[in-house]
């Protein structure tokens, strides 16, 4: 299992801040926090801030710590203020080992994956490195299960298969992944790509002309005739994840929900429509609206759309050329497919 995607801090005094008081601490902040085990980043940022992924912006660096910009269990958040701006400092208390009493400068080494996680990542690492949005071309081109044991038309994992496409490339280990949703830009009706969803992972043992002997090591769901073969990305998760607003103006909707349904609720996958041609960044953070009703004025007789009311929060965590994923990190009402995404 990949570690725990750890949130990094930014590590540079940044400088005063005009918006400070403008309602980014919480009424009811306390002036200490400290850090436990399970915690993850934005829980804590939410303990002080009404905006959570803005933690970075008010972050000021201790240098008598050696690793300013981990957060472990155990050390102690304290709001401060500099030139009468809020700043959020780290204390890494040092705990003498039983025994030792022995008083003075000392260091506290702790290992990089013990430090807090942004969130609770574990609940999509398996989606984090497998699913993907393709181009229709990749996705036809692509070999595909032929064959299972005794003409069986669905196989699992142990079992050994057949599948037929070009494997010249000597790649021996590959994703199988079934066709999903198509996905066309609700405006302008541009085609942006298929969501392919992993269903499993083959090895394989030999190859005659087209056809590989296939050995399936990973099964999710139960291997079709006619699923697809990618090879394995050698692609690394993220490890580090800044939580920001984007750089440029976002307007765009939730496509799908991972899993195939239409209600999405919190820590729910969502795909968007919108992604690395306008300017979506992992850790970026959208708001999510729900459409205003559309209602009868009954002084005018008229029908009049009601305001966009926001409903919640989510944060990329991959992007694609047209499109990305992003994990729902709040949600206040029932969101849906087709709900609007915009800058927070």
């Amino acid at each position: 299992m990949k570690k725990m995607i750890i949130a990094v801090l930014a590590v540079s005094l940044l400088s005063v801040l005009t918006w400070a008081q403008d309602g980014i601490l919480r009424d009811n902040h306390p002036d200490e926090y400290t850090v436990r085990k399970g915690d993850t980043l934005w829980d804590i940022s939410n303990t002080f801030l009404n905006t959570p992924w803005m933690w970075p912006e008010i972050w000021h660096v201790n240098p008598q710590i050696e690793n300013p910009h981990l957060i472990y269990p155990g050390d102690v958040i304290r709001l401060i203020y500099l030139d009468g701006q809020p700043r959020l400092t780290l204390d890494r208390t040092v705990r003498l080992a039983p025994g030792d009493t022995k008083l003075g400068p000392s260091v506290r080494v702790l290992p990089s994956e013990d430090a807090i996680p942004a969130i609770p990542l574990d609940r999509i690492d398996s989606f984090l490195s497998r699913s993907r949005i393709l181009d229709l071309d990749d996705l036809e081109g692509a070999p595909y299960m032929l064959a299972g044991p005794e003409k069986r038309i669905v196989v699992g994992a142990g079992d050994t298969a057949y599948a037929r496409g070009d494997f010249s490339g000597d790649i021996k280990n590959y994703g199988v992944f079934r066709k999903g949703d198509k996905y066309v830009d609700p405006v302008t009706k541009e085609f942006l790509g298929i969501h392919a969803q992993s269903i499993g992972t083959v090895s394989v043992k030999s190859v005659k002309d087209d056809i590989a002997t296939v050995t399936a090591t990973r099964s999710t769901e139960e291997i079709r005739m006619g699923d697809r073969l990618l090879p394995n990305e050698e692609r690394s998760v993220d490890s580090i994840f800044y939580p920001s607003a984007p750089d440029t103006e976002i307007e765009g909707v939730i496509l799908g929900v991972e899993g195939g349904v239409s209600q999405v609720g919190k820590m729910n996958v969502v795909i968007l429509n919108r992604g690395d041609r306008e300017g979506l960044q992992v850790g970026n953070v959208l708001a999510i609206y729900k459409t205003g009703e559309l209602v009868r004025d009954r002084v005018t007789n008229e029908r009049v759309q009601l305001p966009d009311e926001r409903a919640g929060l989510l944060m990329v965590f991959r992007t694609f050329e047209k499109m990305s994923f992003g994990l729902v990190l709040e949600a206040e009402r029932p969101l849906s497919v087709n709900d609007k995404v915009r800058n927070p």
